[in-house]
């Protein structure tokens, strides 16, 4: 079978083009707020759109068909090229000069990481700011419609259980499923984009620092305009419950706000891993209060005259924080590691956790967790009686033995890639805590990590080829493990 590579190029043309006109946005606020990188970030865009106009043109006439080759190297070699892309407002400006790390920055946005090599953030212009948050924000609308409509046909990891949950037709073609589905979740996606900055902006931030924590927020990114992110509003607990809220809804599969809009709520409640979902956020949020008011200290600077002091400021760092590690998105109110020992493991078990299916959130995913346990729990009953046909069931439906499989792959791979990443980490010379925190928080896309990584720290201090090693990471974990190394095989190239 022969690659269109027609369509491949004409693709990468496209997604370009949208990057550059993405760039004329930061470009924009450049010029509004009169920073002096207009220029700089208008040069950036300019080449971006003429390399994707040539492209397209290049590629005029092509065959309109993807086929599952296809499908791999577009998603793959996509992310790769709007990263490399992406690093040229931050070259062109000066902001970030070094390519390492403007490519680590960029890529960690794409990805939604929030993993940044930055040491003074409000030093930057605010169009570079705000591309930095955009690039989350593509990343996010990329993964959306990667995680509904793409994967599930390519087979990753049993994503295939979504397929039929997508509000779209069906068939096996990508582009109606595509266009339909894309069109839907983005209008959700931006809608809940501008609402949090309506609310953000009302609650007390500036409008310009709310558009970008909206944008990282339900991109479940990370990145902030501030140094010390979402701790400089300590003493403004309505902006953090704000976000909050929007980083549980850009956690939960966004077929499901669908639903919800469109008056199906039963099929919310019915939702198995909403359900688990939802109960982990809980469960979680209260252990780690509990520890936090009775084991750590609460500054008292945190206090707001209008709560109830230690006590709900427990209950808001600690909710803040479980949902920014399984969620994925990265923000900080508190530093997680310095409150007890027990936290810091608690919180690194909780980066293997990872959002929902069908949401912007990165890691191994709680529909993942879901089957693994049903199925470990079910080898239980076969070994009893092991002439029992038992299957998997997971929202009612029987899960097909290929699905179960697929899940337990991607676990076992996961596991193993994290356990890799950490040994190169060390060989590289970070210390055992940051090598592990490191490979967990890059893999899972979390953004803060452990030791030298910690969340009141930054990835500077990585060196280069650690910085290109956790940029790897996080590409590898954003795109689900398969789609990125099944590129990397020779059987893949092998004509067919």
């Amino acid at each position: 079978m022969r690659l269109n590579i027609r369509i491949i190029i004409h693709i990468m043309g496209l997604l370009l083009l949208c990057n550059g006109s993405f760039m004329l946005l930061a470009a924009f606020a450049s010029a509004m707020y009169k920073d002096g990188a207009t220029l700089d970030i208008s040069l950036a865009a300019i080449v971006t759109m003429l390399f994707g106009i040539m492209a397209m043109f290049y590629t005029r006439g092509h065959k309109k068909e993807v086929k599952r080759k296809e499908g791999y190297i577009v998603v793959t070699f996509g992310w790769i090229i709007m990263s490399i892309s992406g690093m040229l407002p931050y070259l062109f400006s000066g902001s970030i000069p070094n390519i390492t790390d403007a490519f680590f920055e960029t890529i960690s946005g794409y990805t939604t990481t929030g993993a940044s090599i930055l040491d003074d953030i409000e030093a930057l212009p605010k169009g570079v700011l705000l591309w930095r948050s955009l690039t989350h924000w593509i990343g996010g609308m990329g993964i959306i419609v990667l995680a509904i409509a793409i994967l599930p046909l390519l087979g990753i990891g049993g994503m295939q259980l979504f397929a039929a949950e997508a509000p779209g037709p069906g068939g096996d073609k990508l582009h109606p499923r595509i266009t339909d589905t894309a069109k839907r979740l983005w209008f959700i996606y931006f809608g809940y984009t501008v609402l949090e900055t309506i609310l953000l902006n009302v609650a007390g931030m500036s409008f310009f620092d709310a558009i970008n924590h909206s944008l990282a927020t339900m991109s479940t990114g990370g990145f902030s305009t501030k140094n010390a992110s979402l701790a400089y509003w300590n003493n403004e607990p309505i902006i953090q419950y704000i976000v909050i809220v929007f980083m549980f809804l850009a956690g939960s599969n966004f077929v499901l706000s669908y639903f919800a809009l469109t008056g199906k709520v039963q099929r919310i409640l019915k939702d198995e891993e909403f359900k688990y979902y939802f109960g982990f956020v809980v469960v979680f949020s209260i252990l780690a209060a509990l520890g936090v008011y009775f084991k750590a200290d609460v500054p008292v600077s945190d206090f707001h005259p209008m709560v109830w002091g230690k006590a709900e400021s427990a209950f808001r760092h600690t909710l803040f924080q479980v949902l920014t590690v399984i969620t994925t998105t990265g923000f900080v109110t508190a530093d997680f590691t310095g409150w007890t020992h027990f936290l810091t493991v608690f919180f690194f078990g909780l980066m293997f956790l990872g959002g929902s299916a069908g949401s912007t959130a990165g890691g191994i995913k709680v529909m993942r967790h879901i089957l693994i346990i049903k199925n470990g729990i079910l080898e239980f009953k076969r070994t009893l009686h092991p002439n029992a046909i038992i299957p998997v069931r997971y929202n009612q439906k029987t899960v097909t033995e290929h699905i179960v499989y697929n899940v337990i792959a991607f676990f076992v791979l996961y596991m193993l890639l994290f356990i890799i990443g950490a040994l190169v980490l060390g060989f590289l010379g970070l210390d055992f805590v940051s090598a592990v925190g490191g490979s967990a928080s890059s893999l899972g896309n979390v953004g803060p990590a452990f030791g030298s990584l910690n969340p009141v720290s930054n990835y500077n201090s990585l060196p280069d080829a650690g910085k290109w090693w956790c940029g790897f990471l996080m590409l590898l974990g954003r795109l689900e493990l398969f789609t990125v190394l099944i590129v990397l095989t020779p059987y893949f190239w092998k004509k067919t």
